[in-house]
């Protein structure tokens, strides 16, 4: 079965996203396919490459960009949410004159048509937050 994924909620606001990282390794290890993760409203703060929290805390920035890298999943972070929220990639922070670049490894920014295909493309689609 192929999942597409969308959460809304901050990695320290709710559980949200971490329960949506481990339903995601649970599909996977069950031979499952995740064809996009979608970070919409303050789940674009999953992506800040600058978080750092306390050691003892889950890392979840690093352990979203390490699940990509192993399975070559699409995290895909909404512009419109990134942009209300200061989380800018390289290319729109040097279109608005900025000198910035807040995404983490592994993520990249898009419009909610990629929303929109992942809903299309999957067998099933499940919102988190």
């Amino acid at each position: 079965m192929k999942f597409a994924i969308q959460i809304n909620s901050s990695p320290y606001q709710s559980n949200a996203g971490y329960t949506a990282y481990q339903f995601i390794n649970a599909a996977l290890a069950q031979g499952h396919q995740v064809f996009r993760v979608f970070f919409y409203h303050d789940g674009v703060y999953h992506a800040l490459k600058y978080a750092t929290p306390p050691d003892d805390e889950l890392q979840f920035t690093a352990q979203w960009s390490e699940l990509a890298r192993l399975y070559q999943i699409d995290l895909v972070v909404c512009i419109s949410a990134a942009q209300r929220r200061g989380l800018l990639c390289a290319d729109e922070a040097t279109r608005q004159g900025k000198q910035d670049n807040d995404l983490a490894e592994g993520f990249r920014i898009s419009g909610l048509g990629q929303l929109v295909e992942a809903t299309l493309e999957a067998d099933r689609f499940i919102v988190f937050g």
